[in-house]
């Protein structure tokens, strides 16, 4: 404690996106945390889009999740993908901010709590290997990672694998981001069977048409998975 004391005192904690000076550390000044799109209140019980008006007491889906079949039983997300909630993805996927990692699973986690159970399991959407080696991280392994240890639940980094390169996602279509991760998502031959028949807590960066979560989800339950929820930083939407 003293040593911590010590260092604040050195380096003074300062907010994660900009140079403001704030009271602890992993923490957002009062503009940054308003300009921080937190999903709050009435949420679709399979991707974590904020809804209009009261919860009813029972799972309500939005629209998208309505029109497409959802392989996974529940999906939460902390924030929506936009002004800073776009800002502290984009610093994690690519601008090497690590640190990024422990406040973001902890705004994850406040989402979870409904749909977690002590049984499960943290599994990253993994990454394939030539985008391993030039990113030289997986963003969503280590939001699995620190997620499991503030939730005190397991975690396996390596359960699937992506044998193929399904290179980006971004300018495909709704059909063809899932056409295209058809298959491209597999059980790992030895370090798969730690999902069978356990609950897993799929963990990604972010949900745009939940085509890469849905070839994730199908992965899990050939390897025994006996049920599946999703959990991402954050959510494209439409505002509400």
């Amino acid at each position: 404690m003293r040593l911590q004391a010590a260092l604040h005192l050195l380096y003074p904690p300062q907010c994660l996106l900009c140079d403001t000076l704030v009271t602890s550390d992993f923490g957002l000044c009062g503009p940054c945390w308003r300009d921080t799109p937190f999903i709050a209140g009435l949420v679709c019980d399979l991707c974590g889009t904020p809804l209009p008006g009261e919860d009813p007491g029972h799972p309500i889906h939005c629209d998208d999740c309505l029109t497409l079949t959802r392989p996974w039983d529940h999906g939460r997300a902390a924030m929506l993908y936009k002004d800073n909630g776009r800002k502290i993805v984009l610093a994690l996927k690519h601008g090497d901010r690590l640190d990024l990692a422990r406040p973001a699973a902890g705004w994850m986690l406040k989402t979870l709590h409904p749909i977690l159970t002590p049984d499960t399991l943290a599994v990253p959407v993994p990454l394939h290997w030539l985008r391993l080696l030039t990113r030289r991280y997986n963003q969503s392994a280590l939001l699995a990672r620190e997620l499991a240890r503030q939730a005190g639940i397991d975690h396996c980094p390596d359960a699937l694998v992506r044998p193929r390169n399904t290179h980006t996602q971004d300018g495909r279509s709704r059909e063809g981001r899932f056409d295209n991760m058809t298959g491209a998502i597999l059980p790992h031959p030895s370090r798969g069977q730690r999902m069978r028949g356990r609950h897993v807590l799929l963990v990604d960066d972010v949900l745009t048409s939940g085509a890469t979560l849905a070839a994730a989800t199908e992965a899990c339950l050939t390897a025994g998975a006996i049920g599946v929820s999703v959990a991402v930083l954050a959510r494209v939407a439409k505002d509400v």
